[in-house]
């Protein structure tokens, strides 16, 4: 098994996994960022050998409490990819439009075509973690939207796109000391609302939402990550390395020139 991996089925208690920890790395800080850099470099050749073959899509799914550090892993995991195959989508409230559709209408419009790596920052699971929060949703509606996120992901993976669902798992207490940082740092004031502070009161039923979301809907198509992510350094490693290997994974190989075109020479 991966580490960090959610088998099919498995209960999952996030007060049992360390947000601290580094599961499957024994080295330091230094040396994860020394690994990083490599990974960073590999990942940039991998992501271009995806554009260009077009066989293979591949959708992240970052989810996580407020200040988890969704935007720092794009950020770093990312730094140097070309942008032409890459994009970051952000789900924030649904527009009326948008909820006059199933709640899946707005992400489909949204997966990666082949060739092409998607983001989710925040995604589909929005709509059975705040909306179950919130009581936006009766329980047999969020119980229904396990079975429609599984089956919908199972379309997407028998359609060629690999998907990659990364929890970035923090403590209260970090989530306390990264949202005084944005207090008291001026550059970082853009990042805070007072809502950040309201959700942090229901921080225990959003443990309970995550659990539940994350043992019903991962699966051996499309598995869940939890990411222990109080150490920004290891939360990128590991999020660098699984994409890495899953590109790996595909043994790319750069389309070949085509026939009628081999004996073409440049005047």
């Amino acid at each position: 098994m991966e580490p960090c991996q959610v088998q099919p089925g498995e209960r999952v208690r996030l007060s049992g996994i360390d947000p601290d920890g580094t599961p499957g790395f024994t080295g330091v800080k230094d040396d994860g960022r020394r690994e990083l850099a490599k990974l960073t470099s590999r990942l940039e050749a991998l992501q271009e050998l995806l554009y260009a073959e077009r066989r293979h899509s591949v959708l992240v799914v970052l989810q996580g409490m407020d200040s988890a550090g969704k935007d720092g892993t794009i950020r770093r995991v990312f730094t140097g990819v070309n942008p032409q195959g890459v994009r970051v989508v952000s789900f924030r409230a649904p527009s009326v439009q948008e909820l006059s559709h199933d709640f899946l209408w707005r992400v489909h419009a949204q997966v990666p075509a082949r060739g092409e790596m998607v983001l989710f920052n925040r995604s589909h699971y929005e709509d059975v973690l705040i909306s179950r929060v919130h009581g936006q949703i009766a329980k047999a509606v969020w119980e229904r939207r396990y079975r429609e996120i599984n089956e919908f992901e199972r379309t997407l993976t028998e359609e060629g796109t690999t998907l990659l669902k990364l929890f970035l798992h923090i403590s209260r207490g970090e989530q306390k000391r990264r949202l005084k940082e944005r207090l008291d740092d001026p550059t970082k004031h853009w990042k805070f609302a007072e809502s950040d502070l309201r959700e942090r009161e229901l921080w225990p039923a959003y443990m309970r939402a995550y659990e539940e979301a994350i043992g019903r809907t991962s699966t051996t198509w499309a598995p869940w990550y939890v990411v222990p992510s109080n150490r920004k350094w290891f939360r990128d490693l590991f999020v660098s390395e699984r994409i890495v290997s899953t590109l790996e994974g595909f043994h790319m190989r750069y389309p070949r020139l085509l026939p009628e075109l081999r004996a073409v020479r440049v005047p």
